[in-house]
Protein backbone atom coordinates (compact mmCIF):
# COMPACT_ATOMS: atom_id res chain seq x y z
CA UNK A 1 0.00 0.00 0.00
CA UNK A 2 2.69 2.51 0.95
CA UNK A 3 4.74 1.34 -2.21
CA UNK A 4 1.27 2.47 -4.57
CA UNK A 5 1.46 5.59 -2.47
CA UNK A 6 4.93 6.62 -3.54
CA UNK A 7 4.61 5.61 -7.03
CA UNK A 8 1.08 7.84 -7.23
CA UNK A 9 3.23 10.19 -5.82
CA UNK A 10 5.86 9.74 -8.34
CA UNK A 11 3.20 9.72 -11.16
CA UNK A 12 1.76 12.87 -10.46
CA UNK A 13 4.58 15.03 -10.00
CA UNK A 14 6.38 13.72 -13.72
CA UNK A 15 2.68 14.58 -15.41
CA UNK A 16 4.05 15.21 -18.47
CA UNK A 17 8.45 15.17 -17.73
CA UNK A 18 10.47 13.01 -19.12
CA UNK A 19 12.86 13.68 -16.95
CA UNK A 20 12.69 13.49 -12.55
CA UNK A 21 15.48 14.70 -10.29
CA UNK A 22 17.18 12.92 -7.95
CA UNK A 23 16.33 15.48 -5.07
CA UNK A 24 13.07 15.49 -6.02
CA UNK A 25 12.65 11.79 -6.03
CA UNK A 26 14.29 11.97 -2.43
CA UNK A 27 11.95 14.69 -1.47
CA UNK A 28 8.61 13.01 -2.26
CA UNK A 29 9.32 9.32 -1.09
CA UNK A 30 11.17 10.45 2.48
CA UNK A 31 8.11 7.30 3.49
CA UNK A 32 5.49 8.20 5.93
CA UNK A 33 7.18 10.90 8.43
CA UNK A 34 10.87 11.82 8.92
CA UNK A 35 12.02 11.23 12.71
CA UNK A 36 14.10 13.54 14.41
CA UNK A 37 17.61 12.43 15.53
CA UNK A 38 15.93 13.42 18.85
CA UNK A 39 13.26 11.03 19.11
CA UNK A 40 15.77 8.19 17.38
CA UNK A 41 18.00 8.79 20.29
CA UNK A 42 15.25 8.85 23.10
CA UNK A 43 13.33 5.74 21.51
CA UNK A 44 16.15 3.90 22.01
CA UNK A 45 17.41 4.89 25.15
CA UNK A 46 13.88 3.79 26.24
CA UNK A 47 14.17 0.27 24.50
CA UNK A 48 11.18 0.98 22.31
CA UNK A 49 12.67 -1.53 19.90
CA UNK A 50 9.90 -1.11 17.52
CA UNK A 51 9.80 2.48 17.18
CA UNK A 52 13.69 2.68 16.83
CA UNK A 53 13.43 0.58 13.43
CA UNK A 54 10.64 2.09 12.44
CA UNK A 55 12.22 5.74 12.66
CA UNK A 56 15.47 3.93 11.25
CA UNK A 57 13.80 2.88 8.54
CA UNK A 58 11.85 5.69 8.11
CA UNK A 59 14.75 8.58 7.56
CA UNK A 60 17.72 9.00 5.31
CA UNK A 61 20.56 10.16 6.70
CA UNK A 62 23.43 12.27 5.33
CA UNK A 63 27.23 11.89 6.59
CA UNK A 64 26.34 14.88 8.97
CA UNK A 65 23.78 13.60 10.74
CA UNK A 66 24.96 10.19 11.87
CA UNK A 67 27.92 12.74 13.45
CA UNK A 68 24.85 14.38 14.86
CA UNK A 69 23.01 11.45 15.87
CA UNK A 70 26.09 10.08 18.06
CA UNK A 71 26.68 13.14 19.29
CA UNK A 72 22.84 13.28 20.73
CA UNK A 73 23.28 10.08 22.46
CA UNK A 74 26.26 11.06 24.15
CA UNK A 75 24.50 14.48 25.27
CA UNK A 76 20.80 12.30 26.55
CA UNK A 77 23.37 10.01 27.62
CA UNK A 78 25.39 12.29 30.11
CA UNK A 79 21.53 13.92 31.23
CA UNK A 80 20.58 10.20 31.66
CA UNK A 81 23.79 9.70 34.13
CA UNK A 82 23.39 12.74 36.09
CA UNK A 83 19.31 11.81 36.24
CA UNK A 84 20.60 8.18 37.62
CA UNK A 85 23.15 8.91 40.44
CA UNK A 86 20.68 11.96 41.61
CA UNK A 87 18.11 8.93 41.62
CA UNK A 88 20.53 7.16 44.03
CA UNK A 89 19.88 10.10 46.52
CA UNK A 90 16.89 11.01 45.97
CA UNK A 91 14.37 7.75 44.87
CA UNK A 92 11.73 9.82 43.83
CA UNK A 93 11.76 10.01 40.12
CA UNK A 94 8.98 12.89 39.68
CA UNK A 95 11.23 14.65 42.36
CA UNK A 96 14.74 14.06 40.15
CA UNK A 97 12.81 15.41 36.51
CA UNK A 98 11.54 18.30 38.46
CA UNK A 99 14.48 19.18 39.75
CA UNK A 100 16.58 18.59 36.51
CA UNK A 101 19.13 21.66 35.35
CA UNK A 102 18.30 22.04 32.63
CA UNK A 103 15.15 21.50 32.63
CA UNK A 104 13.59 18.51 30.82
CA UNK A 105 10.86 19.83 28.70
CA UNK A 106 7.14 18.50 29.63
CA UNK A 107 7.05 16.49 26.51
CA UNK A 108 10.12 14.40 27.24
CA UNK A 109 9.01 13.80 30.96
CA UNK A 110 6.83 10.80 30.20
CA UNK A 111 9.96 9.11 28.17
CA UNK A 112 12.83 10.34 30.74
CA UNK A 113 10.89 8.43 33.25
CA UNK A 114 11.12 5.44 31.19
CA UNK A 115 14.46 5.89 30.78
CA UNK A 116 15.13 6.35 34.49
CA UNK A 117 13.11 3.10 35.11
CA UNK A 118 15.02 1.14 32.55
CA UNK A 119 18.83 2.56 33.41
CA UNK A 120 21.19 2.73 36.60
CA UNK A 121 24.28 4.28 37.10
CA UNK A 122 26.59 1.33 35.87
CA UNK A 123 24.64 0.59 32.90
CA UNK A 124 24.72 4.28 31.93
CA UNK A 125 28.39 4.54 32.46
CA UNK A 126 28.85 1.48 29.90
CA UNK A 127 26.94 3.13 27.35
CA UNK A 128 28.69 6.48 27.35
CA UNK A 129 32.06 4.04 27.17
CA UNK A 130 30.52 2.26 24.38
CA UNK A 131 29.50 5.47 22.47
CA UNK A 132 32.62 6.83 22.99
CA UNK A 133 33.94 3.36 21.31
CA UNK A 134 31.31 3.78 18.50
CA UNK A 135 32.04 7.23 17.80
CA UNK A 136 35.63 6.56 17.13
CA UNK A 137 34.86 3.58 14.51
CA UNK A 138 31.82 5.85 13.08
CA UNK A 139 35.05 8.19 12.43
CA UNK A 140 37.48 5.61 11.34
CA UNK A 141 35.24 3.65 8.75
CA UNK A 142 33.00 6.71 7.12
CA UNK A 143 32.33 4.39 3.93
CA UNK A 144 30.24 2.27 6.68
CA UNK A 145 29.25 4.69 9.11
CA UNK A 146 25.32 4.26 8.24
CA UNK A 147 25.59 0.45 9.21
CA UNK A 148 27.73 0.50 12.34
CA UNK A 149 25.17 3.76 13.80
CA UNK A 150 21.99 1.38 12.64
CA UNK A 151 23.59 -1.39 14.34
CA UNK A 152 24.50 0.54 17.52
CA UNK A 153 21.32 2.22 17.99
CA UNK A 154 19.39 -1.42 17.52
CA UNK A 155 21.67 -3.19 19.72
CA UNK A 156 21.44 -0.78 22.08
CA UNK A 157 17.11 -0.74 22.18
CA UNK A 158 17.15 -4.79 22.10
CA UNK A 159 19.71 -5.30 24.89
CA UNK A 160 18.90 -5.83 28.49
CA UNK A 161 20.43 -3.60 30.96
CA UNK A 162 22.74 -5.48 33.90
Amino acid sequence: KNLRNELKKIDCFIGNKKKIDINDLIKLTNLSENHSINKIVDMSLAKDTKQSLRALNENIFSADDIIIIIRSYLIKSKRLLKLTTELERNKNIDQVISASKPPIFWKDKDVVKKQLKIWNKESTIALIQNINEVELQLKKNAGSSLNILQNFIIEQSLKPNT
